[in-house]
């Protein structure tokens, strides 16, 4: 029974997290104050596409109302939770259950290479 056993992950505070926004991506607001966030499709297939099929060069990623009010406040200084005290001011008991949102909000975005965490631990 000299079974491996798996090494448990060390567990990430999101909210001592600083986040920063990734410089590659352009944004604007629309006529609503809606961010809109402009992704370069960039790739020999990306290229292909955009020349044989007409595809965009740029993907247009439009925020919801909370999304929009967060991401003008990822400055690189803000932690997680002075951003989600932020949002709970200006939303109030919409934006309940805050805390696992707010969470989830940053785990999406860095999984799509929107933000990366200044202070990340190393895995």
């Amino acid at each position: 029974m000299n079974k491996k056993r798996k090494q448990k992950e060390p567990q990430i505070n999101y909210l001592d997290l600083i986040p920063r926004r990734c410089e590659e991506i352009r944004w604007h607001r629309d006529y609503k104050e809606r961010i809109i966030l402009e992704v370069e499709n960039r790739g020999i297939f990306n290229t292909i596409a955009q020349k044989v099929f007409g595809k965009p060069r740029f993907t247009k990623v439009h925020l919801d109302t909370n999304g929009s009010f967060i991401w003008p406040l990822i400055d690189g200084k803000r932690t997680v939770e002075d951003i989600a005290g932020l949002v709970h001011e200006e939303f109030g008991e919409k934006a309940e259950p805050l805390y696992p949102r707010i969470v989830k909000y940053f785990q999406i975005m860095e999984s799509y290479h929107f933000v990366k965490f200044l202070n990340m631990p190393a895995k």
